[in-house]
């Protein structure tokens, strides 16, 4: 006899969106289903008889420190779903793919300020899900901490990252039993390490320079339902 019983879950997602001028179709394609991102993933997951009590969701534009300057990242604060539609939508649409300069950019950054994100704490089952969309490879930490701009209490390298999202001590920052990180991003150093190295990770690799033309949006929800 099936049940009827549903888990209900309280979902934090961040978009950490590589904006560089070679992400012109991932970034187009944000923003046609920005208005069905809510409708969609709750679908999805009452087919797995589970459901969202609450979602929210929080961007993170990042391009390149050192070329782009006062451009190389925006930090917006979380969205509720569907209260919020129209202001989500308003943010994405006026995200312009350009700049990037050489072809590593600093994603390891726009990854920092998301594991630091202010997740909700409420409810019984939480779910925090970072999702990365690149086709570059990423510098170094601190690649761009010379520029006037680069931002004060980043992690001062790739190990101290890694204990962000690691360290089941710091309360402060994302819950161990509640993180997801989605990535599609090319093969190369850093991305294939936090691929095989760090836990709750999906990596989806892409193709350099192609703009991740080959996932469509259906891909990402599904990913994104699962791994919920």
């Amino acid at each position: 006899m099936a049940s009827n019983y549903k888990i209900t879950y309280n979902v934090d997602m961040v978009f950490c969106i590589d904006a560089t001028g070679s992400m012109t179709g991932v970034i187009d394609m944000v923003k046609e289903n920005a208005l069905n991102l809510y409708t969609d993933v709750s679908n999805a997951m009452a087919k797995k008889n589970k459901t969202i009590d609450k979602l929210r969701v929080r961007v993170v534009v990042f391009r390149d420190y050192v070329a782009d300057g006062d451009d190389a990242m925006l930090v917006t604060d979380f969205f509720s779903l569907p209260e919020q539609t129209e202001d989500f939508e308003r943010c994405v649409r006026s995200v312009q793919a350009f700049g990037g300069g050489d072809d590593p950019e600093d994603g390891l950054e726009a990854l920092g300020y998301a594991i630091k994100s202010k997740w909700d704490t409420e409810g019984m089952k939480k779910r925090q899900v970072i999702v990365v969309w690149t086709d570059a490879t990423t510098h170094e930490l601190g690649f761009g901490k010379s520029m006037p701009n680069y931002p004060k209490g980043m992690a001062k390298d790739f190990n101290e990252l890694t204990a962000w999202w690691g360290d089941r001590q710091n309360s402060g920052f994302i819950n161990q039993n509640a993180k997801r990180l989605l990535l599609f991003a090319p093969d190369g150093p850093y991305w294939n390490t936090i691929s095989d190295t760090w836990d709750n990770v999906i990596h989806f690799p892409s193709i350099a320079g192609e703009g991740l033309g080959e996932f469509d949006y259906a891909q990402i929800i599904d990913s994104i339902s699962n791994t919920i």
